[in-house]
């Protein structure tokens, strides 16, 4: 893990000093082979019990399939920007690929740190470097607004869990994730664990706490979309479990029979949002919240079922996620519009775009045998064993899923071309190679889904 963390920041300093025509390439190779790094993360990991790799930083089961994706997805999302920043002056290519490094070395800390405190600083470490790619290189006017709300519902839902932990830090003198769950505090409340919880519910974020959500993935740049959509959402489900085991008692008797009904309304009514939508970013954003909400439901569970099922959907929803950004970008910058209506029968031009939609609006919906397809099938099956009333949420929510998800595909390739979006030329190198690079891990992990279960 050290070796990760400090072969990160030498990558940081050699873009700094790399020759100007050789950034882009040189950020994405040395990056490429921390990936293949971070996959031997596997070995030292077992069954169950943590991974000490040093002093500060271990891992288990639940923390090496993000870790690996953290540093599997900042390569793809550096080869997804180069068309739009490549234009602009050097100093702002070397701060965009920073700050995207920033984030990986944040989320590497965050993904392994057994201490509250450390936890929390990595956590919130994000916010910056986010902040700054969706108001610097942002598209529209309106990225202003939508950093305002991306930093407003971070900062004010991350104090009560930093006052909580320094509440539980000054009665036992203990922050320790490992022992606090075999030593609870003697101080846990309902008020303590809505506290410690509600920042977790926010990053997810189910319905309600969502608002800032669709706005920061439309106005961010294509890469902002794609680590906003496949890993910062994911902290939100990691530190739910990770403090699950601590506040059990409470959460299962007071909060969970509020929070899996809530959450699975929600994931309908957003769901309802979907098929409203004109914005093909917004929808995706709205999406996410919709199979966040049923996730964090499942996980409100309880069951070991459940544990397995969250990482499975957050891990496979990471890849898709990804995916139909990186798909909506290159219909971005062919059309110059997200609208459905606009960039719709675009696959005249553009002819090996319907098979990859499909691939993916299939594994969004939760087909067979995509990873997204066990996860949901493990996540109702938990559900549905802690209240049979349960199903008729469920189901909506599945159908409703299906619905909007089918009608992307349908909207996009299909009916007669325009005059105004035919472009006669066809995805090129790049972009054959970022959904190439979403495609393969999908599909490798339905024949080894043991990678991603607990």
């Amino acid at each position: 893990m050290i070796t990760l963390i400090l072969s990160l920041i030498g990558v940081i300093i050699s873009i700094w000093i790399s020759p100007n025509n050789k950034i882009w390439e040189t950020a994405i190779f040395q990056i490429s082979i921390i990936f293949l790094f971070s996959c031997f993360l596997y070995s030292s990991t077992n069954n169950i019990n943590w991974s000490h790799l040093s002093s500060l930083l271990i891992i288990d089961n639940i923390s090496t399939p993000l870790i690996v994706l953290s540093c599997w997805l900042i390569p793809v999302t550096l080869l997804a920007s180069i068309n739009n920043l490549s234009k602009t002056n050097i100093v702002s290519q070397r701060n965009f690929i920073s700050f995207n490094l920033i984030i990986l070395l944040a989320l590497i800390i965050t993904f392994s740190a057994p201490n509250l405190i450390l936890f929390f600083l990595a956590f919130e470490a994000t916010l910056i470097p986010t902040l700054l790619l969706i108001a610097r290189w942002g598209v529209q006017n309106e990225r202003i607004e939508a950093s305002y709300y991306f930093v407003f519902y971070t900062l004010i839902s991350s104090l009560p869990l930093l006052i909580s932990i320094l509440i539980i830090y000054y009665n036992d003198f203990n922050i320790n994730i490992i022992s606090l769950n075999w030593n609870p505090s003697n101080i846990i409340s309902p008020s303590l664990t809505l506290f410690c919880i509600l920042a977790f519910l926010v990053k997810v974020p189910i319905f309600t706490f969502h608002l800032w959500l669709p706005k920061a993935h439309v106005e961010a740049p294509v890469a902002g979309s794609m680590i906003l959509a496949a890993i910062l959402l994911k902290m939100g489900g990691y530190g739910f479990i990770r403090l699950y085991q601590f506040f059990w008692e409470s959460l299962t008797n007071n909060i969970a029979p509020l929070l899996i009904f809530y959450c699975c309304w929600g994931g309908i009514l957003t769901s309802l949002i979907c098929i409203t939508q004109t914005d093909l970013k917004s929808l995706i954003a709205y999406s996410s919240v919709s199979h966040m909400s049923f996730m964090i439901a499942n996980l409100a569970t309880g069951t070991e079922w459940a544990l397995s099922a969250s990482i499975i959907i957050m891990i496979a929803h990471g890849i898709v996620s990804s995916a139909l950004f990186a798909l909506a970008n290159i219909f971005y910058e062919r059309s110059g519009s997200r609208t459905l209506l606009i960039n719709r029968s675009l696959k005249a031009a553009i002819g090996l775009l319907p098979l990859f939609w499909l691939l993916f609006i299939t594994a969004n919906l939760g087909l067979p045998p995509f990873p997204n397809a066990i996860g949901e099938i493990l996540a109702f099956s938990s559900i549905l064993n802690w209240s049979v009333v349960s199903y008729w949420p469920i189901a909506i929510g599945v159908v409703l899923t299906s619905i909007f998800s089918l009608t992307i595909y349908q909207l996009l390739n299909s009916g007669w071309s325009h005059k105004w979006n035919v472009m006669r030329n066809n995805i090129n190198e790049r972009e054959n190679l970022i959904i190439t690079l979403h495609a393969l891990p999908l599909i490798g992990l339905i024949f080894i889904p043991n990678l991603i279960t607990y």
